[in-house]
């Protein structure tokens, strides 16, 4: 599709192509192996590297420079507005003698360019028609075209959907990293157990590598310590479920290091034995927030009519009763925090401070940091007349953390 749409090397192509798909779907790795096979004159600039469009313009010009003559050293080129962009561009393409032929300038992570400028965006597109040069300008993103388009509008390019890997595809592109020791029939049944389990959840390429590396020494154990053989798959699937389960929870989060995972495979032990993001652990609060957090916690998990009871010393004789309604028979961690006032949430707090605590708009703005920080959320509209109502929405293993 690609090679249809690029033409012959002298062809003037599409001033511009969008090309688009979820993450570790192939399309750098295709873009780059097409351009340097084919030996076509290409620069390939990554926009989060190069942040600001003084930056991209710059290393665009001086990859420009070094495209014919990479021995040669480079200076730098100074490239403040994209009127400069074009003259120096021309001036370029004319020295390195790339006239005859279509250059194309590829712009990874191009979802970046909507932070610049907004004429960055729209010049590339017409990048063509600005330099009357044959120069195609190629823009990889993970996020569709309508994201991109100005409200003023601009010159529309061609489009190219990239799809992810199918389940067929991920097991041939993994199988290629077998080690030498074993055989290749060996790996690929590890890597069918592996994607039998993560596909559903995980379809990122470069996620699935990192599973299968740390994951395989484990599922050789049973072959290494002459327990079974490389056919015997239902040995190996019970020796690396259980593993494979503990590994379900940190898919993307990168709770732990490689090292520590595989210290922690040899210990037997629990993922949640390591402090990890997941616990919340390495969140510092300031000393009133953590109350804060805390006394909203109970306030979301508790019934109001318990108030009385919990924190007050002499709150008199409680009647007891066997009568509960229906709904209290189900766990409160089960329905979910309620929402509850600005009120209720001090009151809890000065019960469980020490010292007397004044209300003051340091407390106020506490409250607003834990919001920022999603620690709490806002439930309702600001123009409530009863004030405002919050929900906590931290887990128990948290406030545990933060208590400590």
């Amino acid at each position: 599709m690609l090679l249809s749409i690029f033409g012959e090397r002298q062809q003037f192509s599409f001033p511009s192509i969008f090309i688009y798909g979820h993450t570790s779907s192939g399309k750098t790795y295709v873009m780059q192996t097409l351009l340097n096979t084919l030996q076509l004159p290409h620069v390939f600039v990554n926009c989060v590297e190069y942040f600001t469009s003084r930056l991209l313009l710059e290393e665009i010009l001086m990859q420009l420079q070094s495209c014919c003559s990479e021995t040669e050293q480079t200076s730098h080129v100074h490239c403040d507005t994209f009127n400069d962009f074009v003259r120096l561009f021309k001036q370029a393409v004319v020295s390195e003698e790339l006239e005859d032929q279509t250059l194309y300038i590829v712009l990874d992570r191009a979802e970046q360019l909507r932070e610049m400028e907004a004429n960055i965006l729209p010049a590339f597109l017409r990048l063509q028609e600005l330099t009357d040069r044959n120069v195609t300008v190629v823009l990889l993103s993970e996020i569709v075209w309508e994201l991109f388009r100005p409200n003023t509008g601009c010159f529309e390019p061609f489009t190219l959907y990239f799809p992810d890997y199918s389940i067929g595809h991920l097991q041939k592109i993994l199988s290629q990293n077998h080690p030498p020791e074993y055989s290749v029939d060996f790996y690929a049944a590890y890597i069918n157990i592996l994607l039998g389990v993560f596909y559903m959840v995980c379809r990122d390429l470069k996620e699935l590598q990192h599973l299968a590396a740390l994951n395989f020494s484990k599922y050789c154990e049973p072959v290494v310590r002459g327990e079974a053989n490389e056919r015997d798959t239902r040995k190996l699937w019970k020796n690396i479920e259980p593993h494979l389960k503990k590994a379900m929870h940190t898919v993307y989060l990168r709770e732990i290091s490689s090292s520590q995972w595989e210290r922690l495979q040899r210990d037997d032990g629990e993922p949640g034995q390591l402090k990890g993001l997941s616990a919340h652990t390495h969140v510092e609060l300031p000393y009133y927030s953590k109350f804060l957090l805390i006394a909203a916690y109970l306030a979301s998990y508790n019934p109001v009519r318990t108030d009385k009871r919990f924190f007050l010393k002499h709150h008199g004789k409680i009647r007891k009763t066997n009568f509960m309604k229906k709904h209290e028979k189900t766990s409160n961690h089960l329905l979910g925090p309620k929402p509850f006032p600005l009120d209720r949430l001090l009151a809890i707090l000065y019960s469980i401070v020490d010292n007397r605590v004044a209300p003051t708009a340091n407390i106020f703005s506490q409250i607003t940091s834990l919001v920022t920080l999603q620690l709490l959320s806002m439930v309702g509209h600001n123009d409530q007349l009863d004030g405002p109502r919050y929900k906590c929405t931290v887990s128990l293993d948290f406030i545990r953390a933060v208590a400590r």
